[in-house]
């Protein structure tokens, strides 16, 4: 008799609250609604290669439950209250219309970790939302088939399943074509308390245990929340904000180039080798065989042993390289022809009778590379939308094998004659997502792992690109008078520290590139430098081959002609605001995580591949000195962008 009374009670409260139809209807929606957020979590957490066990695993979705429980019960509660009439319409279509944009951004967010290792956040969001275009070719080709059907399903539900259910459930139920509604008195009072338990679910959904805080506060956060406090982060953090604090300066605003004595115009040839980490080329490691061509060549080239990038991403590489300073840390402005504080190279040169120009066998609407190649200022620029794609493979996201570029730059060079020229090659066959096991130099087994193997592949067919271009300038006669620079823009990650791709890999496998300078008679023995470097040292290195001086202004980069500061610290940045920053000084790599998990501290003579972190041997003083040391160098070099 208890537990019928019982019983009775907890219907009799829900029909005072809604009627039946109500009731069908919100639970036909919510009720999948919550397994699908939840299954997704469920699904990324078992992703995890650490061992999480069950604690920590309901540690991690926390957040997650309390979310959805705050959700479910605000929508029980006004529509509890949403009788009839217009107000009664308009609470059932933002029902939807919440509900669907909730799974939008779940789905999306879950993808994004599937795909990248870390967390969607504010910001990311708000960089692309104005990106559509750019972003498309990765919607089309980087997403699995199976994501788009569940996302579409999962709409569909959303948009016409309750309709569905509620109705066939009336029909086999025999209820009549209307429901009364609950008591307007009650439902109000009962909804009131459904208001204060959504509002407790929802303050609950943003508490993150101590334990959980050690996967990375992001990642225990449901994704709704985290989205929501990323963005509130930003607009509060105005101590760390882009636009913060006066703007400045840079030395080398007002720099030209002049000639000395030893002024030699040769021709300037830099080789952007996309996506790719000096671990995975034959040069920086002899038993992996990727990459035979440049591993000959750097028998008799300047090899930097040490050479790092500052933001591990193409735009941001491509500042440092051509312009000789540091990129800025935030979204841009690189990608504004007219807001790159200093002359790059390719203008100096310009000054100096030079002709420029800048290949690339990617699109031009990645990162919309046209606009960040002429604010360089280089005079012409070759995307491969304006070559013959006849007969050449799709190997990424964005482009075709980098042969693609051989015949335009064949028909640029011999119209040159004997002038000087600078000349960039944008190679975009090491972008994600790998696709070099279809082309016409066949395959290698590199690696078990399939993705990394695909990866290798396409280093590979890099590596033959190289060689075909070195072969086409002996050829044309302009080898003995080129200096060729050839560089990785970041590395790659492959889950080492539970991240993909490149954008917030912030350990060596993303930071650390390839560079090697080539002259004819200048390093034919072969020459290393053992010292710590960037991708600002590569400026000053090649105007010094060339034998000009700058004057009316200073770049922050060393000449590798020279050895290298011993004393010399180097400082990184995620692409993603806020995420992580890093310093490397000696052997010592310290990041920080912004407060999502611990901070790290890896010495890389005896730990390379960073996998035991020794950050609790500092004391809080030293940590906060390190912390405060890049947050400044964050505010100096976004300043000078102002």
């Amino acid at each position: 008799m208890t537990r019928e009374r019982d019983r009775l009670n907890v219907s009799g409260f829900w029909r005072v609250l809604l009627s039946r139809r109500d009731c069908v209807y919100l639970l036909s929606l919510l009720v999948p609604f919550v397994v699908y957020n939840l299954a997704l979590k469920a699904s990324a957490v078992a992703s995890r290669s650490d061992e999480t066990g069950l604690a920590l695993t309901l540690n991690l979705m926390r957040s997650d439950v309390f979310f959805n429980l705050g959700y479910v019960m605000f929508w029980i509660g006004l529509l509890a209250v949403a009788n009839r009439g217009p107000f009664r319409w308009a609470v059932v279509f933002l029902f939807h219309v919440a509900t669907m944009l909730i799974v939008i951004v779940t789905t999306c967010a879950h993808q994004y970790f599937r795909e990248t290792g870390t967390t969607l956040d504010y910001g990311t969001i708000a960089e692309w939302i104005p990106k559509l275009e750019e972003i498309k070719p990765i919607l089309a080709r980087g997403i699995p088939l199976s994501a788009w059907i569940i996302l579409f399903a999962a709409l569909f539900y959303a948009t016409l399943g309750p309709w569905l259910v509620t109705r066939a459930t009336g029909r086999w139920r025999r209820w009549p074509v209307r429901s009364p509604a609950g008591k307007p008195g009650a439902s109000s009072l009962s909804s009131l308390g459904l208001f204060l338990l959504a509002l407790g679910f929802g303050s609950l959904s943003l508490l993150i245990g101590p334990s959980a805080a050690n996967a990375g506060k992001s990642f225990a956060r449901d994704p709704i929340v985290n989205v929501v406090l990323t963005g509130v982060e930003e607009a509060t953090a105005e101590d760390d904000a882009p636009d913060s604090g006066p703007a400045i300066v840079h030395p080398a605003v007002y720099a030209n180039l002049v000639q000395t004595p030893w002024t030699e115009k040769r021709n300037v040839v830099l080789i952007h080798l996309e996506s790719t980490r000096a671990q995975s080329v034959t040069p920086y490691n002899e038993d992996l065989q990727t990459t035979p061509f440049l591993n000959e060549l750097a028998k008799s080239s300047l090899l930097v042993e040490r050479a790092h990038v500052v933001v591990p991403r193409s735009s941001k590489s491509s500042v440092a390289v051509n312009c000789g300073i540091e990129p800025p840390l935030y979204p841009g402005p690189e990608f504004e022809p007219d807001d790159i504080p200093v002359p790059c190279l390719a203008g100096l040169l310009n000054e100096q009778g030079y002709s420029t120009v800048f290949f690339a066998s990617t699109s031009n609407n990645i990162d919309n590379f046209g606009a960040v190649v002429r604010g360089f200022g280089y005079q012409e620029f070759y995307p491969v939308e304006t070559m013959d794609r006849e007969g050449f493979e799709v190997t990424n996201t964005f482009g075709f094998e980098d042969d693609v570029m051989l015949k335009p730059s064949e028909e640029w060079l011999k119209e040159r004659g004997d002038e000087p020229f600078m000349a960039e090659y944008l190679t975009g066959t090491g972008h994600d997502d790998y696709r070099c096991l279809s082309t016409r130099y066949g395959v290698e087994d590199f690696s078990d792992d399939e993705l990394l193997n695909r990866y290798l592949n396409c280093l590979r067919l890099q590596d033959i690109f190289l060689k075909n271009l070195f072969d086409q300038y002996k050829e044309l006669g302009l080898y003995d008078n080129t200096i060729f620079v050839v560089f990785g823009d970041h590395g790659e990650g492959f889950g080492e520290h539970g991240r993909w791709m490149h954008g917030d890999t912030i350990h060596e496998e993303g930071l650390h590139v390839p560079l090697l300078i080539h002259a004819s008679g200048w390093f034919d023995n072969g020459e290393r430098v053992e010292g710590l470097s960037n991708q600002t040292d590569i400026m000053p290195t090649v105007l010094e081959v060339l034998g000009y001086k700058v004057k009316n202004g200073e770049y922050p980069g060393y000449s590798l002609l020279h050895e290298l500061p011993e004393d010399r610290s180097l400082m990184f940045s995620c692409i993603s605001n806020r995420k992580c920053l890093a310093s490397l000084e000696g052997d010592e790599k310290y990041i920080y995580h912004y407060d999502n998990q611990p901070d790290d501290l890896f010495y890389l003579s005896e730990d390379p591949l960073e996998q035991h972190s020794l950050a609790s041997e500092l004391s809080d003083e030293q940590i906060a000195k390190r912390r405060q040391d890049l947050l400044e160098w964050r505010s100096k070099v976004n300043a000078a962008y102002r």
